[in-house]
């Protein structure tokens, strides 16, 4: 299918790893140029972007901070001409019990999670209103409904994106411009490669799918909800790509045997 994607122009926060970089991935596969945003820059993802054919942009970014996040969206626009997608994929996890939770740990997480979204779709917004087009994905979490312990300012900032996803979703309608929210689960990446066998056996047991997700299919969703073609219809809508994790509890984290285990290592991005 004709995802109508081609020479259309994307921003991808977090693009150089993980969820945002196969994301960026299957945009370029469908023909649009790629921003990729990350603290520092990764010449293989560039590289890998660009084999595709179409034109990549690395932006040095730190979406924790208000400056760098509106330089980053000024420089793509600067760079493209204009902008028709964006996708809000960093984050970061530092899992700790409630009692030891410090404020900086605090601040920086919310900084980086929910703070640096605000500001970047606020950027992002004023653009693409001026153009009365474009879409807009903000990636959160499946620990949004499967809360587990040492988890509570990392779930608090993933449900906050559900509520701002939601909010710009009604807000920007009237420009034509969407706004989706994508809730992965657990995924095939570097840092899961550190994971225990006999945690990865918990945890792969606890999704009804039995078995972690491939990235590409991570990929494939964000590309089908930016995409006008496929779904210019939706707006304010999450989409789930967990393998049925979301409707089982994580309470078997909670068990002493576990009590260690850094959540932090499975964390989507």
């Amino acid at each position: 299918m004709n995802t109508q994607l081609k020479d259309k122009t994307a921003l991808v926060t977090g693009g150089t790893s993980g969820i945002g970089f196969h994301i960026a991935l299957a945009l370029a596969r469908e023909g649009a140029h790629v921003a990729i945003a990350a603290r520092h820059r990764d010449s293989k993802a560039v590289e890998a972007i660009q084999a595709l054919g179409v034109r990549v942009v690395p932006i040095e970014a730190d979406v924790s901070r208000q400056e760098s996040v509106i330089e980053m969206v000024q420089k793509t626009v600067r760079e493209f001409g204009h902008l028709d997608l964006y996708v809000n994929n960093a984050a970061t996890a530092r899992h700790q019990a409630f009692t030891q939770i410090s404020s900086e740990a605090w601040q920086n997480t919310v900084n980086t999670n929910l703070a640096g979204c605000l500001w970047a779709c606020r950027e992002v917004a004023r653009h693409m209103i001026s153009r009365q087009q474009g879409s807009i994905l903000v990636v959160g979490s499946t620990s949004m409904y499967t809360p587990g312990p040492r988890e509570t300012v990392y779930r608090i900032t993933k449900m906050g994106l559900k509520a701002l996803s939601q909010s710009l979703a009604i807000e920007l309608a009237p420009y034509r411009i969407r706004v989706n929210l994508l809730v992965p689960g657990h995924y095939r990446t570097k840092l899961t490669a550190g994971i225990p066998p006999e945690i990865e056996e918990r945890l792969t047991h606890e999704i009804p799918l039995r078995r972690f997700g491939n990235l590409q299919e991570c990929g494939h969703a964000a590309v089908m909800l930016l995409s006008d073609a496929l779904s210019g219809y939706t707006t304010g809508a999450e989409l789930i790509v967990d393998g049925g994790l979301h409707l089982r509890p994580m309470n078997f984290l909670s068990e002493p045997a576990l009590k260690d285990l850094n959540l932090g290592t499975v964390a989507s991005q």
